[in-house]
């Protein structure tokens, strides 16, 4: 496959690249500072852009086959826009190359909560939410830019990312959070944003992962 990746410089992003590439895809490598992607590969496509720019992402998507957004601004405070407008403009220019198939990370902070378990409820997401609720407020957002698109969309609903060691192995629901499913590595996160963008059957689907 030919996969693009915005946010490709980040704690996650670094690690898909490589991995993708070990799996013997091509790449396109976004990133706003190209200095900060120090890959070098025959099959990696290195390419400036910022997906709150549609005009600079939209030409990157032609002849990809999926793709693999890893995103994000951490533990900010501040309202933000990334996730949805920056989910928008991917659709956008997704719909006029007929690419369908794109992974994004969310977290289950944005789930709805009646599905959690009870300290999660009571202590846990509340916290979570006063603190930096902006950017769960985001991903709520970029679930209704994904479901009303056309697109075969599948959005993780991570929990902590660590910037560990992998573990080489991590667990997978298709309906609910993982019992005991606090964290994941970030290149274990990689993996399963890997697996699930290559797998068929999880087309406009959350989906939950853990180590």
């Amino acid at each position: 496959m030919r996969i693009l990746v915005p946010g490709a410089t980040g704690m996650v992003g670094g690690h898909v690249v490589e991995q993708a590439l070990g799996r013997g895809h091509e790449v396109v490598a976004i990133a706003r500072n190209l200095a900060k992607l120090a890959i070098e590969h025959p099959r990696l496509t290195r390419a400036q852009g910022d997906i709150l720019d549609a005009a600079s992402v939209e030409p990157l998507l032609e002849g990809v086959d999926a793709v693999v957004s890893t995103v994000g601004i951490g533990a900010s405070k501040q309202p933000t826009t990334l996730y949805s407008e920056g989910a928008r403009n991917l659709l956008a220019g997704m719909d006029k190359y007929g690419v369908e198939r794109i992974v994004v990370i969310s977290s289950e902070v944005a789930e709805h909560w009646a599905h959690q378990g009870l300290f999660r409820l009571w202590v846990v997401l509340p916290l979570l939410q006063k603190f930096i609720g902006a950017t769960y407020d985001d991903m709520r957002r970029m679930d209704v830019v994904l479901w009303e698109s056309a697109a075969q969309w599948t959005a993780i609903r991570a929990p902590r990312i660590r910037p560990a060691a992998a573990k080489g192995r991590y667990r997978l629901d298709e309906e609910k959070p993982l019992p005991r499913g606090w964290m994941i590595t970030a290149p274990d996160m990689a993996t399963a944003l890997l697996d699930i963008a290559e797998r068929d059957g999880l087309g406009r689907k959350h989906v939950y992962v853990a180590n």
